[in-house]
């Protein structure tokens, strides 16, 4: 008995109505078609777009080596390379349908034109066309010279690849009927994206060429996540995991706690979601940023761990070992990866946590009389008020045996009212917006007459007021203020 086959083509209007709701984001797509550009020799690469009176177009621009009428209508086909084929060391492509994905996900006529030695060419794919007439099958349109010539945006576009270069544009972006706002939006997101996503091209390590990348000629400022710059950042030691004799980098970061960093660059560096959001494993492809801040579930996210980072360099080899995703904004580590990984997060969260941990030592070192108490006891952790801070005591000599009681009732009560669960909220999302009480130098000079008079009848020399008023709460969280006040007191 013979076999039958049936040649059965797939419907190309509703493939690519599917392949149009894959997942991309404005800012995806735009980075997918970058990636050809990086990986055809771009050192240039300009996005311009223009809403041009409700009819959006927008152009990825590069000076790279261009293509042959033959290699331009390959790039249009649809799965143009076979996933499971060796790349190059510096491709960042993978499937074969980055280029026609990402773009069917923002517009509905994608035209692409080339430049290659001297030769422009230009080939189009029209949604509208293919829907029309859906039993003509794959209509890719090709543009002659006159009809590039004719078209006021590709002849427009055409000098800035005089020589060389590729240019993507996107025309019939349906998703933005009426929407200027909203695109002008997404563009603006679409920067912040990019300066994160190929940060490692705009600003290269040494031996590395340098990218530039603008949004209608505005270039891009790279935003590099570890803030390695940062004297308070710690570097701590690269590892590296060897898979089938490739190498996976692992660079772990401690960003600096937000007491030794600025307001400004603090909240630069927190990221969307803040940084309890933004910990974890950021993981490159080729110097391509395709994930960030996960622990890819071996650890959780805490408050002690928030400011550590960790670099991941995959080379594009163990593509199928990670399971690299269509869009190039996932990834998912094998299990015999994901094993070495747990054992770098346990040796390297302790760093994370001693940015807290050495603070409140310092502090507790510091403060000899300190306003309260740290008492670990049986698992918990409890915070009372000093009863024997010199104030309370002097405040108690002053009172009757019952109003001592009252004394302490009332230091109770506000031990057990606390509010735990409010105060640690405000930690976690945003402790920098914390703050002591506002310095009142009348209030404060009352109470440092207090402790003067009584220093002076304990009969402690005056040349040593100054310091230990600067280990007992609340002078010591304001030693310049006190310093003030002691001189205009003559001490």
């Amino acid at each position: 008995m013979s076999e039958i086959f049936l040649n059965l083509r797939p419907s190309p209007s509703a493939l690519i109505q599917s392949l149009r709701d894959i997942g991309y984001s404005m800012e995806s797509a735009i980075a997918d078609v970058i990636d050809n550009s990086i990986t055809a020799g771009a050192e240039k690469i300009n996005v311009n777009f223009a809403w041009n009176d409700g009819s959006p177009w927008l152009a990825i621009i590069d000076d790279g080596n261009g293509m042959t009428p033959a290699e331009l209508t390959d790039a249009m086909r649809l799965g143009s390379k076979n996933p499971l084929e060796e790349r190059k060391n510096n491709d960042l492509g993978r499937f074969g349908l980055g280029l026609k994905t990402a773009s069917f996900s923002q517009c509905r006529q994608l035209t692409l034109i080339s430049n290659k030695d001297g030769m422009s060419t230009s080939k189009e794919w029209d949604l509208d066309l293919i829907e029309e007439d859906p039993d003509s099958g794959w209509k890719l349109r090709v543009l002659d010279n006159s009809e590039m010539q004719q078209d006021k945006h590709i002849a427009g576009l055409l000098p800035l690849i005089q020589h060389r270069g590729t240019i993507v544009l996107w025309r019939k972006l349906d998703r933005y009927d009426g929407l200027e706002k909203k695109l002008n939006s997404l563009l603006g997101h679409a920067r912040e994206h990019l300066e994160l996503i190929f940060h490692r091209f705009l600003s290269p390590s040494r031996g590395k060429k340098r990218l530039n990348i603008s949004l209608n000629n505005d270039p891009l400022i790279a935003f590099n996540p570890f803030n390695p710059l940062h004297n308070a950042t710690q570097e701590l030691p690269e590892q590296a995991i060897l898979v089938e004799g490739e190498t996976v980098k692992v660079q772990p970061f401690v960003l600096p706690h937000y007491n030794k960093t600025s307001h400004d660059e603090y909240e630069k560096y927190s990221g969307e979601g803040g940084y309890l959001q933004n910990q974890g494993f950021y993981v490159y492809r080729n110097r391509r940023l395709i994930i960030k801040g996960t622990w890819f579930r071996l650890i959780k996210k805490e408050e002690l761990t928030k400011l550590l980072r960790v670099q991941v360099d995959i080379p594009n080899s163990l593509d199928h070992f990670w399971k690299i995703d269509v869009k190039k904004s996932n990834a998912t580590p094998p299990e015999t990866i994901r094993n070495e990984l747990k054992q770098i997060i346990d040796k390297i969260a302790t760093s994370g946590k001693r940015v807290y941990r050495q603070r409140g030592q310092k502090l507790s070192d510091t403060v000899k009389a300190p306003g309260w108490t740290r008492t670990a006891a049986e698992g918990k952790i409890f915070y009372q008020i000093n009863r024997g801070h010199p104030l309370i005591v002097q405040i108690e000599e002053t009172l009757q045996p019952d109003e001592r009681q009252k004394l302490k009732d009332l230091i109770f009560m506000l031990e057990s009212s606390f509010p735990t669960e409010l105060f640690y909220s405000d930690v976690a999302k945003e402790p920098e917006a914390l703050s002591k009480p506002i310095f009142n130098e009348k209030q404060f000079s009352s109470i440092l007459d207090k402790f003067i008079n009584h220093m002076i009848r304990s009969e402690i020399p005056k040349i040593e007021i100054s310091e230990r008023l600067k280990s007992i709460d609340p002078f010591a969280s304001y030693p310049q203020e006190v310093e003030k006040l002691l001189r205009q007191k003559g001490l």
